[in-house]
């Protein structure tokens, strides 16, 4: 039977947003010390729970704002859940929002190791993927210049060769596919497959349904916060359409 990796057990996240229309801080602070500020909650997530097994592709889809994000930062420990819990066994590479673990004064070069360490791995085992990263980015010369000079297919490609070389248990994506050009997508796409069929487990995000029905063989169906539907990859995303 399959190790579970990523258990979400009746997750709930709320966020208080401000209501007050507030414009400086000292009016914040004053506000907040005489206790008549004002907040709205909201509720991101309602009592999800669902478990990914090892090796297992698992899409998740939903209208922007159906809380997918929300999740998948709860999972990759950046958001800790208002109620419920999260287990994940394994190292995990979130692939969320791009270039997120870059430092835009440094060079391309300079930001593989300091992405690569953020991810967890020594200088050493950086220094011999370090050709492989590059070769796989096709950034050539540009891997000396700061990154502030990157185009956004650029950043993107940089981003997925340090993700994607270093074989993570548990590969979180969100959208990673449809950045870069033709070329790109199709050796990223690839690049997704061998991982998969290496038996790397992936939480995979997209609004493409065409992708999640190729890669995924179930499917978390999140709307307004709550799992609508969870099921075969291909039950799931004819409901959706309907």
């Amino acid at each position: 039977m399959s190790k579970t990796m990523i258990e979400v057990n009746d997750v709930t996240m709320r966020f208080r947003m401000n209501n007050d229309k507030i414009l400086s801080l000292k009016e914040f602070v004053t506000t907040a010390i005489r206790g008549k500020l004002n907040y709205n909650e909201f509720t991101a997530l309602s009592h999800v729970s669902f478990e990914v097994k090892r090796g297992e592709t698992l899409g998740l889809i939903g209208r922007n704002g159906a809380g997918k994000s929300t999740l998948l930062k709860i999972i990759s420990g950046i958001l800790k859940p208002t109620e419920g819990s999260i287990a994940v066994h394994g190292n995990v590479v979130p692939m969320l929002e791009l270039g997120s673990g870059f430092d835009f004064d440094l060079t391309g070069k300079e930001n593989i190791f300091l992405n690569g360490a953020i991810l967890g791995y020594d200088e050493e085992f950086l220094k011999a993927k370090y050709d492989e990263i590059v070769d796989f980015s096709e950034l050539g010369q540009f891997i000396d210049v700061p990154i502030r000079n990157y185009s956004s297919g650029m950043l993107a490609r940089l981003a997925f060769s340090v993700a994607a070389i270093v074989k993570p248990e548990i590969l979180i994506v969100d959208e990673i596919l449809s950045v870069g050009d033709a070329a790109f997508q199709e050796k990223s796409h690839k690049r997704m497959m061998d991982l998969m069929g290496g038996g790397t487990t992936v939480l995979f995000v997209s609004h493409s349904l065409e992708q999640i029905r190729e890669m995924c063989k179930r499917v978390v169906w999140l709307d307004q916060g709550q799992i609508k539907m969870i099921g075969d990859a291909e039950e799931v995303c004819g409901a959706y359409v309907l």
